[in-house]
């Protein structure tokens, strides 16, 4: 099917892609190879999805386990089986009617070690700006004196060891490219004759002159911009689209691009019509993905965002609100997320920062900065430098009207001033909140992910529907998800802590002398559960948690005394309350229910076809393991038995559903319940033949008497649940149709 005709600029814009029913998340690692991903492929099958989604595949840093450190576009990686390998799993996945979709990396390269490993890289640092490479990297040659900063010692260079030896300069096990003709040098020359100045790592945060992958500098920005860059940089992967190997791709951070609309353009006129696209977008809560991109959506956190909050009592999320505060004197999030913008924009990004006001002159870099604090999006798109004029306000009360009135011209006059601004925003967005201010503002953790908004994270029945409306309407391609490889907790770790919004006096047992860290730990503990090695996984993500957070501690600046104590704030296993047990049970089915016959095209995450409890990376990309006999056990017509197998089987039923009969999953009807529970039944039909029914905030629903009569008016025909009962008609008794599950599809059946 076609983008609508408004949403296309040209013939040559009309993808008509391959759409995925639903796609299997799996991370790609040296000890999860396309081997293993092909050895998992009958029971992914089996359980009803449609296509693979593969973490990045070409050549990465050795050992890397995300693959996110690309080294060389031209080849796939050889840690993982290397291209015979993934055409072996594309062979092995056709034959059992899947496809597979890669995620692929656009934005940066590893500054790995050994270097030689980034070939354009050490061409450039070898060469300096008359390389053929030079193109590839936005390097600010003038900043930097005519040098690339290398911010890889450990020290100050006078008490490093650097040696010449033959053609490279060796520090360590590492070694750099001497420039031609300067191999005999004393060393104190030999440097200042390099294109590069090898730097003790601190100075990277003010003295950077490469752009980077947030504030990571061992992550090179790359400039696909470049037509040549960008045929250089995806020749491998459209090789494999053509080859029929791939039949979608997921693009990586494309916030972080110069021109996200051109690159689009351009990937979508060299894959094809065909070739499903998504972007990793991350959008505010009442931001609309441009509608001229020509992909099918996002990678899914706006529907992230919006099923956890459907789940989430608003009411209750104030009230922990106001504890939290009580609690450890922590301002309000908006407090929270601006002194954490104005921090990580002076300090960690104070290299680019500082780009920024040089180009910009000295009368308008304080209007530079205010604008980015200011704004409500994580960036600016060209001829949309004011998305929201309270950005502009607010800068100008700081810097002065006519300030910010140069840089906004600035902006518009200015294409490559407005791509850095816009890159560095996206950067600041993601490290001020996803990195800091989501690890200090903690009243519920559930609403602290990607994209959220822990200020208000509940979301009303009424705004969930008129979400889903909007992206069936709209974009009924795009991608969604619950559980990411980025998501700092699995969803089902946020629907246990999410029933906290529903009895905040649950939070009554932290205790400790860092209120805060006692705060997080007895949630996450509450949410984690008895899960395997809750202890020590739980102290490890509270460590990560406080060095993101730098009140105490940080990664740069490790207070170890602090750092020794925070394992001890971890308690043994938290078992939820009995009263919110049955409240958990019924977020985990919910959401997991919603989520698969929602809008969109809906992605399990390894593992999570069961209940699945993981913490921050690397916790969330430790190797798969696939439920294959339990799943078998239930095709054979056993009864589920415990929690997991209850969602393997909810989860398969509606994947096969998905794939075996999509016209079930076309259209979107809010239904509403009627009767003095109204409030509790989440309801939407799918088609003419599907209606999905879930149950929110049960604990509330228990405290009030339970459904008490509340029914569920359903659309003209007779309907029946999946695994028997009924048949309904007209309406059906919510406490007799929620019994025992309590969320469950029904099909029409006559």
């Amino acid at each position: 099917m076609s983008l609508p005709r408004s949403r296309i600029q040209s013939e040559s814009d009309v993808p008509t892609p391959v759409t995925p029913a639903s796609t299997y998340r799996l991370q790609l690692r040296p000890e999860f190879t396309f081997a293993a991903a092909e050895a998992a492929v009958p029971y992914l099958s089996s359980l009803g999805v449609s296509h693979l989604h593969l973490s990045p595949v070409l050549e990465a840093a050795p050992g890397s386990e995300h693959g996110y450190d690309v080294t060389d576009h031209s080849r796939v990686r050889e840690e993982l089986g290397g291209e015979p390998g993934l055409r072996s799993l594309a062979a092995a996945a056709r034959t059992h009617g899947l496809g597979l979709v890669l995620d692929i990396v656009p934005n940066h390269m590893a500054v790995p070690a050994p270097l030689r490993l980034n070939r354009p890289l050490w061409e450039v640092l070898r060469e300096g700006p008359d390389s053929p490479f030079a193109r590839w990297f936005d390097i600010d040659w003038e900043a930097g004196g005519g040098q690339v900063l290398l911010p890889v010692l450990a020290g100050p260079v006078e008490s490093c060891e650097l040696k010449a030896d033959g053609e490279v300069l060796r520090y360590g096990e590492q070694e750099f490219p001497l420039r031609e003709g300067t191999a005999g040098l004393e060393l104190p020359e030999l440097l200042a004759a390099q294109w590069y100045r090898p730097a003790w790592w601190r100075e990277a945060r003010t003295e950077l002159n490469y752009r980077r992958f947030f504030t990571i500098s061992d992550l090179i920005g790359v400039r696909v911009e470049d037509p040549e860059v960008f045929t250089a940089t995806h020749a491998k992967v459209l090789e494999l689209v053509r080859d029929g190997v791939v039949e979608g791709l997921r693009i990586d951070h494309v916030d972080g691009l110069a021109d996200p609309e051109g690159y689009l353009r351009r990937l979508r006129a060299a894959a094809g019509p065909h070739c499903w696209v998504v972007v990793e977008k991350i959008l505010a809560r009442d931001e609309p993905l441009p509608p001229a991109w020509p992909v099918a959506g996002t990678t899914g956190y706006d529907a992230l965002h919006r099923v956890d909050g459907v789940f989430t009592d608003p009411e209750g999320a104030a009230e922990l609100a106001r504890r939290f505060g009580e609690f450890t004197g922590i301002p309000e999030w908006e407090r929270i997320a601006e002194a954490c913008a104005r921090e990580v924009l002076t300090g960690d990004l104070a290299a680019e920062l500082g780009t920024l006001e040089r180009r910009a002159g000295r009368e308008l870099a304080l209007a530079v900065r205010e604008l980015l604090v200011s704004y409500p999006v994580y960036r600016p798109y060209p001829g949309d430098p004011e998305p929201d004029p309270r950005a502009v306000r607010r800068a100008a009360e700081v810097a002065g009207p006519a300030a910010v009135a140069g840089v906004r011209e600035l902006l518009l006059r200015d294409p490559a001033f407005a791509a850095r601004f816009a890159q560095t925003s996206a950067a600041l967005r993601a490290k001020s909140l996803e990195d800091r201010a989501f690890y200090r503002y903690a009243p519920l953790l559930s609403a602290t992910e990607v994209g959220g908004d822990p200020g208000r994270p509940g979301v009303s029945a009424a705004e969930f529907h008129a979400y889903c409306e909007r992206l069936e309407r709209e974009w009924p391609r795009s991608g969604t998800v619950l559980s990411t490889h980025d998501t700092k907790r699995s969803a089902d770790v946020r629907a246990r802590i999410s029933v906290l919004s529903q009895a905040p006096g649950t939070m009554e047992g932290a205790a400790g002398a860092d209120p805060a860290l006692a705060w997080t730990a007895r949630q996450t503990a509450l949410g984690l559960g008895h899960a395997p090695q809750a202890v020590p996984r739980l102290a490890e993500a509270l460590l990560k948690g406080a060095r993101e957070a730098g009140l105490r501690t940080s990664w740069t600046e490790p207070d170890e005394a602090y750092e020794a104590a925070v394992a001890g704030y971890a308690p043994g296993p938290l078992d939820l309350p009995a009263e919110l047990a049955e409240a958990a049970r019924a977020n985990v089915l919910g959401m997991a229910l919603v989520h698969l016959a929602m809008p969109g095209v809906p992605e399990v995450y390894q593992g999570a076809e069961t209940e699945y409890r993981a913490l921050v990376d690397p916790d969330n990309r430790r190797p798969a393991r696939f439920p294959r006999e339990a799943l078998a056990r239930l095709d054979a017509g056993a009864a589920a038995e415990g929690p997991d197998e209850e969602k393997l089987a909810l989860t398969a039923e509606v994947l096969r559903l998905r794939r075996d009969r999509p016209e079930l999953f076309t259209g979107y009807a809010p239904l509403a319940a009627r009767g003095p529970a109204a409030d509790h039944c989440l309801a939407f039909g799918r088609s003419p033949g599907l209606v999905v029914v879930a149950t929110r905030l049960a604990h509330r629903l228990a405290l009030g008497g339970g459904w008490r009569g509340t029914v569920l008016p359903l659309p003209p025909g007779r309907w029946a649940p999946l695994r028997g009962g009924g048949p309904y008609e007209g309406e059906a008794d919510l406490a007799h149709l929620l019994t025992p599950s309590p969320a469950l599809p029904l099909l029409r059946t006559d």
